[in-house]
This record gives structure tokens, sequence and C-alpha cells, in this order.
């Protein structure tokens, strides 16, 4: 067994999840510690600013990236220190960086990139620990989203004999597996579905404070808007076959106040703002399953801070009565650790050499192995 740890800070924003990993020679992969780093309020606007600024200085850049590297270094050495791993006993550290831009069909004139803010030479430096990082590029270069990563891991993590499975991260946004059947040679398919919590935490935040909505008890006060419903769900983005992805460049307040009257109350757009989600979902499973002519699946796997969501799991369920929705932690890995998981799943596949992305995911024109090395 070798030793990896992953690193994630997802769009929610909310810290970064730092998991420790064994990763054995066939890469069966085993949770051994974790820990979960809160981000300040102060890096937290930064980044946000950023991932909605029109123009953006190098010095506010250059201050959020070093803070938010420190921010990865504390998470890494009090994961280590929790779990008395000394850091030389770390074959590498996988980090995501923080997403502040996904444009991965280019944006005006841009051609498509991807940004996530990130300097793996001073975590290697403030850790003593090989990192590997920049992930999506090398998907992006080969003609691929860049986005998602995470349905290689579900592949090696979920699939099984005899059973068509579903695994869904619900972060900021949301992202769907379908997984066939292992002795089925069908591709795996998996895209972004649309917003998870990124709209619910934001409407919250400018309505009631916090940074989300405790287990979705304001959007189960509220009423379903089908008027507003039907006018978010027109978005074209939601109807686009996959490959697909998406983030803040599509989905943000301003885009929700556009479909406003002014004349909602608040907890019924959080509430429209849940059923939106649990929808998208449904459309992206339906997609899904005409693509492969997949039969209803014998479990959706929900991850991610919104598997603590009981009101947007019970929407979920309303919406697909033909699956259950089975916790995480039933198949040995719990909701909250899916993301860093794979990035140390990911860094194991860099030091083998062994590619990282899916090109039925991404639409890539092939396998690559993904991210860079730099060393402690």
């Amino acid at each position: 067994m070798t030793l990896f740890i992953g690193l994630m800070s997802g769009t929610s924003l909310d810290g970064i999840d730092a998991a420790l990993v064994d990763i054995a020679d066939n890469g069966t992969t085993y949770l051994r510690a974790t820990h979960a780093e809160p981000m300040p309020e102060s890096l937290r606007e930064s980044l946000l600013a950023l991932c909605q600024a029109e123009r953006a200085g190098f010095a506010q850049l250059a201050y959020a990236e070093d803070a938010f590297c420190h921010l990865q270094a504390t998470a890494v050495q009090r994961l280590l220190a929790a779990s008395d791993t000394p850091p030389d006993a770390i074959a590498a550290i996988g980090s995501h960086g923080q997403t502040i831009e996904h444009a991965p069909w280019g944006h005006g004139e841009a051609p498509a990139y991807t940004m996530q803010l990130d300097n793996p030479s001073l975590l290697a430096e403030l850790s003593g620990c090989t990192v590997v990082a920049d992930f999506r590029r090398r998907d992006l270069a080969a003609g691929g989203q860049a986005a998602p990563l995470a349905p290689a891991f579900h592949d090696a993590l979920f699939r099984r004999e005899g059973e068509w499975l579903m695994v869904l991260n619900l972060g900021g946004f949301a992202n769907l597996t379908l997984l066939p059947p292992a002795e089925n040679d069908a591709e795996i398919i998996g895209f972004d579905t649309g917003p998870a919590n990124a709209l619910m935490d934001g409407w919250h935040a400018r309505h009631r404070g916090g940074r989300f909505d405790p287990e979705g008890t304001w959007a189960a006060s509220g009423r379903v808007d089908e008027a507003l419903l039907e006018r978010l769900l027109a978005e074209s983005f939601f109807h686009r076959p996959p490959p697909r992805s998406t983030g803040r460049e599509v989905f943000h307040l301003e885009w929700l106040a556009r479909h406003l009257t002014g004349r909602e109350a608040p907890e019924d757009v959080q509430a429209t703002l849940s059923e939106l989600t649990a929808t998208s979902v449904a459309l992206g499973i339906a997609m899904a399953r005409e693509r492969l002519e997949a039969p209803p699946a014998a479990a959706l796997i929900p991850c991610g801070g919104g598997a603590h969501n009981p009101d947007l799991l019970d929407r979920l369920a309303r919406h697909i009565p033909e699956t259950p929705l089975v916790p995480s932690s039933d198949w040995g890995w719990p909701a909250d650790w899916l993301e860093a998981g794979a990035f140390a799943w990911l860094a194991w596949r860099r030091l083998e050499g062994l590619p990282g992305n899916l090109p039925s995911v991404t639409g890539a024109t092939g396998p690559r192995v993904l991210g860079g090395i730099y060393a402690p």
C-alpha cells in the first residue's frame, strides 16, 4: 500500500477537504483519515469576487492564490498530525486547486480555458511532499471539457457486476456518473447536470445570512413557483447533450435575478432552486439512460454537501421513484470525501503514468495522463 493525500476545494468555497488514502498496486483505494480546513471568510470573499470578475489585477490573483496555498498546507499539516503520519510517508499530494473560471467552450473571442488558482511549487515547499497538480488542462488540450474528472474514480470505486449504478455529486454544482455493470462494455457517461448548492447557498446568504440552508429547512418551508421554474429550465445548458460542464460563469445570482419578477417570496425562490436542482438532475438521468439504452439504476449514490440536505434528497427521490437513493457510506466511502479521494487517486495515476480522464465523459480525443509533478 502507498499513501497519498487528496485536496479538494469545490465551487461551494467552504474550505479545503484533505483525505489520506492507501492505494494498492492495483488501484484499490482505502480512506484512512480526513481533515476539513474551514475557509476564512476574507479568503472566501476574495475568491468569490474573482469567480465573477470581468477583470482582475495580477496582485489580486497572487494574493488569493498565496492565501489559498497556505490554507492547503495547513490542511495537510493538520491531517498528517491527526493521523500521526510523517510527510516523507506520502508518495504525493493530489491538488485540485480552486476553480475561479471554467469556460470549456471559450468566452467571447477567447479560446477554451479552465482556471484553477494553485501554486504546487509553494505547496511542495510548505508540505515537504511531492505535489501533483494542474489535472484539468491536459484534457482540455486534447479537446475535452476538462470536467468532470471524478467519474473515472467512481468507476474504480463503485462499478460491479450485474448492476447499473449512478453516482451524483452535489457540490456547488451537480455532476452525474452512470456506471454500466462491470461485464457490460458500454461506455461510462458523466457530466454536469447544472447547479446544486451554489444558487441555494447564495440566495440563503443574501436573505438569511450564513453560508448555506441547514438541512434545506428554509427551502422546505417555501412553495415551488412553477412559472419561475419553467423560466429557469429554459436555460440552454439543461438541454445540451453531453459532454458538458458548467460553473458560476453561467449560473449565478445575477442569472437568477434575470428570471425574477420581484414579487416572489424569498422562501419560495429557495424552494424553486431546490426543485431546479432535482429536476435538472432527473433530466440528466433521462438523457444518460437514453444514450446508453440503460434500465433504471439499482441505486443512486449521492455525495458532496448536498447529500446532507433532506429537502433536496426528498425532491430527488420523487423525481426518480424507480431508483433508491443509497448513502455512499453503505458502499464504504463517506459522502463528503469522494472528491478529495478522487484527486489522491488521480495523483497515483499520474505517478504510475496511467490516464486519468475518460474520453466518453469529457469528450477528449483519447485517454491522457493528467497533471504535472512538483518535487519537494
